[in-house]
């Protein structure tokens, strides 16, 4: 089976649908979506949140892999004009080039393939409001310490968990605890969008490397920089800030 075929098969039997109207209508309702809003829904299922988005938004683009339920949804919303079905691998299909939002019960097996697109493209989701297994969500949030996933959407994206589902608000339930997880793009972002690279590297190398920061940093650049910013000096990688290190890598860009 090709690398393609793998990952359609992960996409299908990882979605958990949810089915209550009630539920649906409550976290949709959560969301700052509106008439003037385009909205993407990825991995559109049976259509159960694809509908309510269609009661609130503009022009609603929900995109779906599996080609029986890509056709099933077509059928479903025919005579709607503000819902366009669209079948295509979202990892491969092209973001909208004008503004836009997300709110999605997204695959949990792609959930950092998915929220990587979404956080590092150029045209990024205004908002976002992602259905994802708690444990993924804590990751993204730097809880209870700072990953890459954190650390790498941060500059760039404000997150909090807005809603938590009981699993038996889910079809097939899911073995895990489910939340609504909510991403708003900084208007005025952390580091500019002409550092990203550079941001990247430093922070994935330092994470990396036995000696975090200090592989980039000497340790008295390093307490200097903590020191005229008032924050404490770090103790391990995975023990430090996001404040913390946004600091260091404005020591290392100025060198670079």
């Amino acid at each position: 089976m090709s690398k393609n075929q793998h990952s359609a098969q992960d996409l299908r039997v990882s979605q958990n649908f949810l089915t209550s109207r009630a539920v649906l209508r409550r976290i949709v309702r959560l969301s700052s979506i509106t008439k003037d809003d385009c909205v993407v829904e990825i991995g559109a299922g049976k259509g159960h949140i694809t509908r309510q988005l269609g009661e609130i938004g503009g022009q609603v683009l929900a995109v779906e892999y599996d080609s029986a339920l890509a056709q099933r949804l077509t059928r479903d919303f025919a005579g709607n004009a503000g819902v366009r079905i669209i079948h295509a691998d979202f990892l491969r299909w092209n973001l909208p080039k004008t503004p836009y939002k997300v709110f999605a019960n997204i695959p949990f097996s792609r959930t950092s393939e998915i929220l990587r697109k979404l956080t590092q493209a150029k045209n990024p989701p205004q908002e976002a409001w992602l259905v994802m297994e708690k444990g993924a969500a804590k990751r993204f949030l730097g809880k209870p310490q700072e990953s890459a996933a954190s650390l790498l959407c941060k500059p760039w994206f404000d997150a909090e968990i807005v809603y938590h589902f009981r699993r038996e608000d889910f079809h097939p339930a899911p073995r895990v605890d489910t939340v609504l997880l909510y991403l708003t793009h900084k208007k005025t972002p952390d580091i500019p969008m002409q550092q990203r690279g550079l941001y990247t590297h430093f922070i994935t190398d330092c994470l990396h490397s036995p000696q975090g920061a200090a592989k980039h940093l000497t340790k008295k650049q390093i307490s200097t920089a903590l020191r005229l910013a008032g924050l404490p000096q770090i103790g391990t990688a995975r023990e430090t800030l996001y404040i913390q290190w946004l600091c260091l890598f404005r020591c290392y860009a100025e060198r670079h």
